[in-house]
């Protein structure tokens, strides 16, 4: 796991999304335990509290729950709410993308040229491979 200390998100908010990330992708799956508080906070020379929020952020999202005295286990999901979190996703990043755009002076066309010339490497990539 990487933490970006100078990222401006909190340390809190950088776990719960990499691990939000894992979950949604199936890397880690459904009954399986995310790593202790504790462990995880002594791995990443953090303090135990910053590690309980992301976990809290997490059981709150209804991605994982926890069990008194044996820690916190991730949570079955169901295939909609995994496509619509995943929508939001593109929808967050595409928006931020927009943004970019409009700072850097780029038309609408000029945006959606980009948008396609990255979706057709993307294409070739998954072609060759």
């Amino acid at each position: 796991m990487k933490l970006l200390q100078n990222s401006g998100v909190p340390i809190y908010q950088q776990i719960a999304e990499q691990l939000r990330a894992d979950i949604l992708a199936g890397k880690l799956k459904e009954g399986e335990y995310l790593p202790s508080i504790r462990g995880l906070a002594k791995d990443l020379r953090i303090s135990v509290i910053t590690t309980m929020k992301a976990y809290e952020q997490l059981a709150q999202e209804g991605l994982v729950t926890a069990v008194q005295g044996k820690g916190f286990y991730v949570n079955a999901q169901d295939s909609e709410m995994l496509k619509e979190q995943h929508l939001r996703k593109v929808e967050e990043a595409l928006l931020e993308a927009v943004s970019a755009a409009r700072i850097a002076g780029m038309t609408g066309q000029e945006l959606q040229d980009v948008l396609r010339t990255l979706l057709d490497m993307d294409d070739e990539r998954d072609n060759q491979g």
